[in-house]
């Protein structure tokens, strides 16, 4: 037999009504007392999760998470379904399916466990026609879950009965599991947290993703606590790394390693992506059997991992929403938590405390939404039912204008960063465009093309003489929340199709060029005449008659007289006739060539003109590499 995954990475929990024998199968299969705490022992009762390692030759090797079946004790029982690959349902054989059984069942369900086995356990404490009637129960209630062909296993604890029917059939369902992404994010919810002599802060939980190394920086959020990973024990045993779905104990150290800051709920990230969240956007499923309804604004326990928060339940269609139904529900949480696109979550009546249904996250940083339409409740349904690729493009279109970041993509689609990427890849072109860091839907990138190209033709159309639009203006034309990367990953492949060129800073249309009406033409001739009459001493612009000066258009027209290069800009305010600066740049080789040292003095013999003009001259020359300035004056390169 193939194994779908690494053999010791496979988490195994067990489920059902309390005192039904879950801790006596467990000691019977792996030979270890989940039963810890003193209270336990004292009542007969699990209350916190308890742990343990089935293993084996040559079949796969699990760690057991043994959780309460006590109704005072579903949230423990919560956390420690989070995160199994397999679960292990356990109905005594002398009393059958219990309303716990069932609870437990429904959430198991509702946190989509890929995998299930039941034990039916007692089987000593029964007669075989009792037996089957147990058996014929329990499958009728699995019939209306995804569990319907689960195996069932009779076992005694008690006797050894049925404990290697049971391993093989464990083993099978192992085999049907599908291998986590190690690329993926690292995340590690804690469901304890405690203190350790010698070695500090130590918290334990399921590896849900990704892989952690010893020395590691990482993240406690939601609290917000840098810690580094000082050791890591897997399933009991030191080791270097861990990886997803390792049963998994870190020492702490820094802020995340204070015990009195760090608690069970607590989530260690390792990627910077992660944000801790007050809202969620959940497609949400009642459960069929209760007497429950869920209505708009209604105070619910949520369950996520090893966190427990309130919240009100804001209804996006319909109110109210019945048992058996689904519906689309943004979560208004009290407390923040860690979550990801694709996660799986337990809702709990206020009071009295019943599980009434669960959800799929589908925007774990949602927007603030209060009504959706048809056409966002496709998208979100897409969020959730689609491939990796409508997931990434349903996301984007639902990003709009502000586009989506490409970076947190494994978080908003729920993969690894390098299937989020092949997937990116795969979509660019059709209905996607990648601005910078954001990727953009389709229909924004037309209304911002119509708003970009309407830009650059109000600015024509105002300034007739504008060699170019500059991109600032551009940049305006585009709402104020839409990234600044779209306006010029849009010019760039309006430029790369010949739409719009490049110029003087800015973009034109393409084939665009200035031209002057009869009257700005004779302004313009008068214009160059004054201030090329004076050669290298050409008047500053403050200088220049008034009724030129007044002219609305007198920039446009000097700034055109500067495109075509009649006039080259010198110093601000002042332009200087191009054929006199190309001839002050002969001169100054011709004589000077090959000097150093030199002072203005020197400059003034070759250039006749008075200080005022002389040192933006040399200024300009300076840095168009005509003469080089030190702190021992100026040289003028061999050429």
């Amino acid at each position: 037999m193939k194994w779908g995954r690494k053999l010791a990475s496979l988490i195994l929990g067990t489920a059902g009504h309390i005192d039904h024998g879950k801790t006596e199968l467990v000691r019977a299969l792996t030979g270890t007392d989940t039963d810890r705490l003193k209270e336990e022992k004292e009542r007969g009762i699990t209350i916190e999760l308890g742990f343990a390692e089935l293993v084996g030759e040559g079949r796969p090797h699990f760690g057991v998470v043994d959780v309460p079946g006590h109704d005072a004790f579903v949230r423990a029982m919560v956390a420690g379904a989070a995160g199994m690959d397999v679960v292990l349902l356990v109905v005594a054989g002398d009393e059958g399916v219990m309303p716990q059984t069932r609870e437990h069942l429904a959430i198991v369900e509702l946190l989509a466990v890929p995998e299930l086995v039941v034990a039916i356990t007692k089987c000593d404490m029964a007669d075989a026609e009792w037996l089957d009637l147990v058996e014929a129960d329990i499958k009728d209630v699995l019939s209306a879950t995804s569990y319907a062909d689960a195996t069932c296993v009779r076992t005694s604890a008690l006797r050894g009965t049925g404990l290697g029917e049971l391993t093989d059939a464990l083993s099978v369902a192992a085999s049907r599991v599908q291998e986590p992404d190690q690329d993926d994010l690292a995340r590690l919810p804690l469901d304890r947290v405690f203190t350790i002599q010698g070695t500090g802060t130590v918290g334990t939980g399921t590896l849900w993703s990704g892989t952690i190394e010893t020395g590691a920086n990482v993240r406690l959020l939601p609290e917000n606590l840098d810690a580094r990973i000082r050791s890591i024990q897997v399933h009991g045993r030191s080791s270097e790394r861990a990886e997803a779905g390792d049963r998994t104990a870190v020492a702490l150290t820094g802020d995340g390693g204070d015990r009195e800051r760090t608690s069970r709920g607590a989530v260690v990230v390792t990627h910077s992506g992660w944000t801790p969240t007050w809202m969620l956007t959940t497609r949400v499923q009642l459960v069929a059997d209760t007497d429950w309804r869920l209505e708009h604004n209604q105070r619910v326990h949520v369950h996520h991992g090893t966190t427990e928060v309130l919240a009100r339940c804001v209804l996006l269609e319909k109110s109210p929403l019945e048992a058996g139904v689904s519906g689309w529900v943004q979560l208004r949480l009290e407390e923040p938590i860690v979550a990801r696109a694709g996660d799986r979550l337990v809702i709990r009546a206020y009071s009295p405390v019943t599980t009434i249904g669960g959800g799929i996250v589908a925007e774990p940083l949602p927007l603030k939404r209060n009504r959706i339409n048809a056409e966002q409740r496709a998208q979100l349904d897409q969020l959730i039912d689609g491939s990796l690729g409508e997931r990434i493009k349903a996301w984007i279109e639902l990003a709009g204008w502000t586009g989506g970041m490409e970076a947190n993509l494994p978080i908003f689609a729920g993969a690894s960063p390098s299937a989020c990427r092949a997937a990116v890849d795969s979509i660019i072109g059709s209905g996607v465009m990648r601005a910078g860091p954001y990727l953009v839907d389709g229909t924004v990138i037309e209304a911002a093309e119509a708003r970009v190209l309407g830009a650059v033709d109000v600015g024509h159309s105002e300034d007739s003489l504008r060699v170019a639009i500059p991109l600032s203006r551009i940049r305006a034309g585009l709402p104020g929340w839409a990234p600044s990367e779209l306006a010029d990953a849009l010019i760039d492949s309006l430029c790369r199709i010949g739409t719009l060129e490049r110029a003087e800073g800015g973009v034109r249309r393409a084939g665009f060029r200035p031209e002057l009406t009869l009257d700005q033409h004779e302004a313009s001739e008068r214009l160059y005449k004054l201030l090329a009459s004076e050669g290298l001493a050409s008047p500053f612009t403050q200088e220049l008659p008034d009724d030129l000066l007044g002219r609305e258009d007198f920039w446009p027209i000097l700034r055109h007289l500067e495109y075509v290069g009649r006039l080259t800009l010198v110093a601000d305010g002042l332009y200087v006739s191009t054929d006199e600066i190309n001839g002050a740049i002969e001169l100054i080789r011709s004589a000077l060539s090959g000097s150093d040292s030199l002072g203005p003095a020197d400059f003034r013999d070759v250039l006749p003109v008075s200080r005022k003009h002389l040192i933006p001259l040399l200024n300009f020359f300076d840095g168009i590499g005509v003469t080089i300035r030190s702190a021992e004056g100026r040289s003028v390169p061999k050429v």
